[in-house]
């Protein structure tokens, strides 16, 4: 009876998640039908669970490499970006981050997770964890865009949510301007694992919303080693060249 009973139970918690998945996209269709879904970018009416209007998604242009995989090492694990950044992704996360758009973070979220689906295999059981920004920006702002993104591609990826695994305990000037060198050296010590225990031994993917050198998600990475993590990986929404 016991040998039958474990597989029986295995099959009622895989129908509980394939429930669950089906009751979320419901729930985003009603949604959909209360408030007709508007074009990231620039508020056009878009297709039912579209993230861009016709025009803007045509202008969209995916990062090179299949399933997102921009082909870059991050100092352990690999770096993913779903797109390059410009045109309507590029407005859409400006819009996020500067409009006081938070809601956009889910839509965004949900293109990422569609890129990294090809890597589902090998993202199976990480933990996912935000770049933090330092109180001070964060108050100002009232919200981190980053970890909107990654709570939602944490749910989509049923992967488990850091959100305190880092702190930023150092503010930094701003970074545009700066080369990849400049940029690591204005982060020296501007990050640190407030959760260590949370992410000893563990598998990390570390999400931001833009990754331009690399210098941020780099030193994340750093400071999670360091806690002892296991493995640790970059996904971003999009990828943009320095100076941009």
């Amino acid at each position: 009876m016991r040998a039958r009973f474990v597989p029986s139970l295995t099959s009622s918690l895989t129908s509980l998640t394939s429930l669950a998945s089906l009751a979320s996209l419901a729930a985003e269709l009603l949604g959909s039908l209360v408030a007709p879904p508007r074009c990231a970018a620039c508020d056009a009416p878009a297709r039912l669970l579209a993230v861009f209007c016709g025009p803007c998604a045509a202008r969209v242009q995916r990062a090179d490499g299949a399933g997102g995989t921009d082909g870059t090492q991050g100092t352990d694990g690999a770096s993913l970006a779903a797109f390059e950044y410009g045109g309507p992704v590029a407005e859409a996360i400006v819009r996020l981050k500067y409009g006081g758009r938070p809601d956009l973070a889910r839509p965004l979220a949900d293109l990422l997770w569609r890129a990294l689906r090809p890597h589902g295999a090998r993202l199976r059981g990480v933990a996912v964890v935000p770049v933090p920004l330092h109180p001070s920006r964060l108050a100002e702002r009232g919200y981190n865009q980053s970890a909107l993104i990654a709570a939602r591609l944490a749910r989509r990826l049923e992967a488990t949510f850091l959100p305190l695994a880092l702190a930023r305990v150092r503010h930094t000037p701003a970074q545009a301007t700066l080369d990849r060198a400049a940029r690591m050296a204005n982060l020296a010590g501007a990050f640190r694992a407030r959760q260590p225990e949370r992410v000893r031994g563990a598998r990390v993917l570390v999400v931001d919303d833009v990754r331009t050198t690399g210098a941020t998600v780099d030193a994340c990475t750093r400071s999670l080693l360091q806690a002892g993590a296991a493995w640790v990986a970059h996904a971003v929404v999009a990828r943009a060249q320095p100076g941009l």
